[in-house]
């Protein structure tokens, strides 16, 4: 008969890898929506279509890191019914939910930039340099904040993107404006709006195949599951493992689970308990797998349980 072990630290206290930096978060999203207010007037006074696409992509943004403030909320929420990770998957939602908006932005601005070639306008280039130098700094700080917390989640990375996104499009609205009044060439504008978009996708398409891969319940990737299976067999007393599966439930929450085939005479002699920690301290010490869970069983269970399944 098999047996089953579940090891892994406890996230009651110290909450999912993004709850980590919920104050930086705050922080970005109060600059973010003060940097949008004061894009809009630049870009409306300028009459600069890669302002507006700036603070329209600063909107998205703002409305990104509320999402993933609200996420961590309830990411955190205790377990319970049938819920048994709780929330945790919320993250992730959130994340997708970034990338949609961020695809949706891009379209646009790359829409509206060849609208304008085919309309041209009368761009103040004096106004959006200070506009954009604002922009550039504000979002620089941003940026700084929200660093250390886009290694650990994928919410804050996509975050952290969106405001990089930003960053880069208020460097390209004061190079299109410096272009402007030197040479009085108002296509930097819209080709200003253009790079604005080709910025945004891309990143974008990265992190959607990221976020894809958690839901889809892919192997982490810093996971190799042969070398985790090697790991196993090479234990003394193991035979054989089947049914090994290892998914991420959130940003920093990986898990894993195996039925591990043992011969009786080498169980029997060490016991199960020893066998378990053994196998835990194995995977522990090369592999960052947050909950593992193994079932124990003798030569021949497998085949049992596939005529019971049938």
């Amino acid at each position: 008969m098999g047996a089953g072990h579940d090891h892994g630290h406890t996230h009651g206290a110290t909450g999912t890898a993004a709850a980590a930096h919920r104050g930086t978060l705050r922080i970005a999203l109060s600059i973010t929506l003060t940097v949008m207010v004061v894009e809009i007037v630049g870009g409306v006074l300028a009459d600069s279509l890669a302002l507006v696409a700036d603070a329209a992509h600063m909107a998205t943004d703002a409305l990104g890191l509320g999402m993933a403030l609200l996420a961590i909320h309830f990411a955190n929420r205790p377990p319970r019914g049938n819920r048994t990770f709780g929330y945790a998957r919320a993250e992730i939602l959130a994340a997708l939910a970034n990338c949609l908006l961020l695809l949706g932005v891009g379209g646009y601005v790359l829409y509206e930039a060849i609208q304008r070639f085919l309309a041209p306008a009368g761009t103040d280039g004096g106004l959006m340099i200070v506009f954009g130098l604002i922009g550039l700094v504000a979002n620089s700080v941003s940026l700084a904040l929200l660093m250390r917390g886009q290694k650990e989640s994928l919410n804050v990375r996509g975050a952290f993107l969106e405001v990089a996104a930003d960053a880069l499009g208020s460097l390209a609205v004061m190079i299109s404006a410096a272009v402007i009044l030197l040479t009085g060439w108002q296509a930097a504008d819209p080709i200003a709006s253009l790079a604005i978009g080709l910025l945004i996708v891309p990143r974008t398409v990265k992190l959607l195949r990221e976020t894809l891969d958690v839901l889809l319940e892919a192997a982490p990737k810093n996971v190799d599951m042969e070398e985790v299976r090697a790991h196993i067999l090479a234990l003394d007393g193991v035979d054989d493992v089947h049914d090994l599966h290892a998914w991420t439930i959130t940003s920093g929450l990986p898990v894993l689970s195996a039925h591990v085939v043992v011969s009786s005479d080498v169980l029997s002699a060490i016991g199960h308990e020893k066998l378990l920690h053994e196998l835990q301290g194995c995977l522990g010490h090369h592999f960052d797998v947050e909950h593992c869970t193994f079932q124990l069983e003798p030569g021949g269970h497998a085949e049992h349980e596939a005529r019971l399944c049938h």
